[in-house]
């Protein structure tokens, strides 16, 4: 599986790919760089049979939408 990542320092931003038995690959990015990267490898939201953090930590799409977002509970 491929792990992908955004690391920030003080002065630069990088995109990280991670691959299992193979050194990793970290270079230099823009925000927008490392947007497109993302949706390249289908990072940006779940898609079915893909592997990725939507997946991996239960995220849905459809509620990191505004206006989708459901309400808390109330409580008392």
């Amino acid at each position: 599986m491929i792990v992908i990542r955004r690391l920030v320092d003080r002065r630069r931003s990088y995109t990280g790919i991670f691959l299992p038995g193979v050194p990793p690959k970290i270079f230099p990015t823009s925000d927008q760089e490392h947007a497109r990267i993302l949706q390249i490898y289908k990072q940006d939201r779940a898609h079915p049979g893909i592997l990725n953090d939507f997946t991996d930590y239960g995220l849905n799409a459809t509620e990191l939408r505004p206006g989708k977002m459901k309400t808390p509970p109330q409580r008392g």
